[in-house]
């Protein structure tokens, strides 16, 4: 009888460490699903990918372009391994309700920093500088950008490359604007257009590849100052204090001058200094 009161009170006593056993694995299982700024088990990070040199999506699913370095960089430094990016295509037009959705954690997409921006999200950086040009083909030139008065003239929605030039330089061009800048370079190419328009940058990456080669080329205008910032939600500082810290550690170790010359210099395009952070040139 006593022998088996024993082991009556054993087998309640295993129960129960099993049953508790159970509910701690439950509750750790639950716990690594869930992703945080800094260290999470994924980040998404919204870039472009029909841009050379700047965010490509080649067709074997990789992408390439220093955004894409860039935002490797940073997510390595918020604590995430390469295989834990996720890269989102985010048109210029979708960039703010993206970071606002929660649909991405940061965007690296050729982000220029504008006072309008600045209302709806928070940036970090600049990590570039760029200009305003024109991509014009190569038996054509444009001496200035009133020039364009009367001249068709593309750029992508949600760009501010087009307004400038309709607001500061050319009023009357003829404005197109379309999804990607791919649809406005095969326009220019057709003759659909005669110029577009967009930062230095984007079109040097257009003009150096083999398709294109001979057949555009930059008009050499700086029509206007372009502060490539990463977009994080509005409100999110503590995000944006370690994008700026891995942006800074980029620079000192030389790292952002190695992708410089990996994805611009085959393009022969002149980059500005790397920018310091903050430091928005007007």
């Amino acid at each position: 009888m006593k022998l088996r009161k024993v082991t009556a009170a054993s087998a309640a006593v295993l129960a129960i460490a099993l049953t508790a056993t159970a509910c701690g694995s439950d509750d750790k299982d639950s716990g690594s699903s869930t992703g945080s700024s800094g260290g999470g088990e994924k980040v998404t990070i919204g870039i472009k990918i029909d841009q050379p040199g700047l965010g490509l999506k080649t067709p074997d699913g990789s992408y390439s372009g220093f955004d894409v370095d860039v935002a490797k960089y940073v997510a390595k430094e918020l604590g995430y391994d390469e295989k834990d990016i996720e890269f989102k295509e985010t048109k210029s037009a979708d960039r703010e309700t993206a970071l606002s959705r929660g649909d991405v954690d940061f965007i690296a997409a050729t982000y220029s920093i504008t006072d309008e921006r600045k209302e709806k999200v928070d940036f970090a950086g600049p990590y570039l500088l760029a200009h305003q040009d024109l991509l014009i083909r190569a038996d054509e030139n444009v001496k200035d950008g009133e020039d364009l008065n009367g001249k068709k003239l593309c750029s992508v929605t949600g760009s501010t490359s087009a307004q400038n030039v309709k607001k500061d330089f050319a009023p009357n061009a003829q404005l197109k604007q379309v999804g990607t800048y791919s649809e406005c370079l095969a326009a220019l190419q057709s003759g659909a257009v005669d110029a577009l328009t967009t930062d230095d940058s984007i079109l040097a990456g257009y003009a150096s590849q083999d398709q294109y080669k001979g057949k555009f080329k930059l008009a050499g205008l700086k029509l206007s100052n372009e502060n490539y910032g990463i977009g994080v939600k509005k409100g999110d500082q503590e995000m944006v204090d370690k994008i700026n810290a891995a942006l800074e550690k980029m620079v000192q170790d030389k790292s952002w001058d190695k992708a410089v010359q990996a994805n611009f210099g085959p393009a022969d395009y002149k980059n500005e200094p790397a920018p310091k952070i903050g430091n928005i040139v007007q």
